[in-house]
């Protein structure tokens, strides 16, 4: 007889987002996937079967954004690690971004996009200096 979960499915996949949003898919192992939810590596693939899976069902929560959240990283993540070579995760950010429910546009993430790569101390006044 199997032992009960004693873990919140909820709970672990916003703690896996806080890794994908901070390394991206790519740049984070299935270690910092332990290590940020707290669950052994064979609970981690016995509830969600492998790292593509927790991001999918992370993806899925994106389906219903509040204001001020940081779901946009995550569909940045996908579109610019994953979407170019897997159909079903493509698939799922166009339904996001279809959605007209939705707060993600492609401008809003646009704009993300380009709030990340200016870093964290950004506020919209800075300039560049010229000399």
């Amino acid at each position: 007889m199997g032992r009960n979960r004693t873990f919140v499915e909820a709970d672990v996949i916003e703690r896996s987002v806080i890794a994908f949003r901070t390394t991206g898919y790519e740049g984070t192992s299935i270690d910092d996937l332990v290590q940020a939810s707290g669950l052994h590596r064979g609970s981690l693939y016995k509830a969600f079967g492998s790292k593509r899976g927790i991001f999918l069902m992370a993806l899925h929560n994106c389906t219903a954004p509040s204001p001020g959240d940081d779901t946009a990283d995550l569909l940045l993540v996908a579109l610019m690690e994953l979407a170019p070579r897997d159909t079903e995760i493509r698939s799922v950010v166009f339904e996001i971004l279809d959605d007209p429910a939705s707060l993600h546009t492609a401008d809003s993430l646009g704009r993300r996009l380009l709030e990340r790569a200016a870093g964290p101390s950004t506020t919209g006044n800075d300039q560049q200096e010229t000399s």
